[in-house]
Formats: C-alpha cells, sequence, structure tokens
C-alpha cells in the first residue's frame, strides 16, 4: 500500500510538468499563427492599372519602368500604341513643351481612339497647327493627378484653357464623358498618363 501511494505521488509532479510543457507549447504557437494570417491580407492596389497595360512591353525604353526614365513625350514615342499622338505632337511642335513641363497629367489617346477620326477629318487636322495644338493640349493637366483624384476631384483646367472631367474608381474610369482609360496610372520622368480609347475634343 504504502508502494503504491509512492509511486502515485511521484507520478503528480510528472503529470503537472507535461501539463506546463502542453501549455507553454500552446501558448508559443498561438503568436506564431497571428502574423501569417496578417501577413495574408490583400495589399492595396497601386502602379498602372487597365486591360490595355498587358499590351506594353515588359522590357526596355517602352516598359512601365522604361517610360518612367523619360519626360512624357520620349516616353510616349517608345510605346508603339502611342505612335499616332506622337506624330501630331511633332506636327504641332509640342514635344519640348512637354517634355519640359513639370508635374502633369496627360490623357493619351492610343492610336486606335485616333482611327475613329474618318481620315478626311484627321488630315486636316494633323495639317492644321493651331487646331492640332488646341486638341493636344487640351489633353494635357497643369498638375498631377493620382486614380483616387481623377474620380472625385475635377474638372480639371487643361493647357488648352478648358476644362476636362473625368468620372469612376477603382480601375474604371471616363474622361470627358466619352473615353475610357484603358491603362491608366503609368508614370514617366515628369508625368502622369492615363492612356485612353477616345480622342478629346475641347467645346
Amino acid at each position: 500500500m504504502f508502494r503504491k501511494f509512492v509511486m502515485a505521488a511521484a507520478l503528480v509532479p510528472l503529470a503537472i510538468g507535461m501539463a506546463a510543457c502542453s501549455n507553454d507549447s500552446d501558448s508559443k504557437s498561438t503568436p506564431t499563427s497571428a502574423p501569417a494570417a496578417a501577413t495574408s491580407a490583400p495589399a492595396m492596389a497601386s502602379g498602372p492599372f487597365g486591360a490595355a497595360c498587358a499590351g506594353v512591353p515588359k522590357d526596355g525604353a517602352g516598359s512601365f519602368d522604361g517610360m518612367a526614365k523619360d519626360p512624357v513625350a520620349t516616353a510616349a514615342s517608345n510605346n508603339p500604341a502611342l505612335s499616332t499622338l506622337v506624330a501630331a505632337v511633332k506636327a504641332a511642335g509640342l514635344v519640348d513643351t512637354l517634355n519640359g513641363a513639370k508635374g502633369i497629367t496627360v490623357f493619351a489617346p492610343t492610336n486606335d481612339a485616333f482611327a475613329k477620326i474618318p481620315k478626311a477629318d484627321l488630315d486636316a487636322v494633323l495639317a492644321n497647327k493651331e487646331t492640332l495644338t488646341k486638341i493636344l493640349t487640351y489633353h494635357v493637366v497643369g498638375q498631377t493627378v493620382t486614380p483616387s483624384q481623377l474620380g472625385t476631384a475635377g474638372p480639371f483646367k487643361t493647357l488648352q484653357g478648358g476644362t476636362v472631367a473625368a468620372s469612376g474608381s477603382g480601375a474604371d474610369y471616363m474622361v470627358g464623358g466619352t473615353a475610357k482609360v484603358v491603362c491608366g496610372n503609368v508614370q514617366t520622368a515628369n508625368a502622369t498618363v492615363y492612356i485612353i480609347d477616345t480622342v478629346l475634343m475641347p467645346m
């Protein structure tokens, strides 16, 4: 009987010790699982957005990284989808004006946007420097416009002198009521660029 009592007494601290180890291990496992859950939260979207962004070259001068190193007119010349716009900017003599500006926002129509204009009308505009300059400078805002401001802070004054309004949120924006942003928040050395699918016409 005495022997059984001694053995039972000896097992008590052992059981307590094992329970303590189990509690220690549980308490240590709890904090390690919390950071894992925190780091799994999705990050806020940033950088360029829009379906047409997939067509931008992955590397080289025409990539997003490459465009960020050049002023806006030069950066646009490295993007094949903006070749008509670049030709128009050159015809209007606006390359130095755009490249020398600071902190501007450019709504850049794609080649397909210019293709919506009947060829005879487009040729006439390209041949008329005064009209062309008015149209192109209507696509330029003299301040940085972030995506969140684009949908809430307008209308924005353009270099042409008129104003352009925009609406939308997230990755879905319209400019001037007619142009959809197909690749937005593209950074160049001196501008924020929103590539659009329709040419804007000043009122």
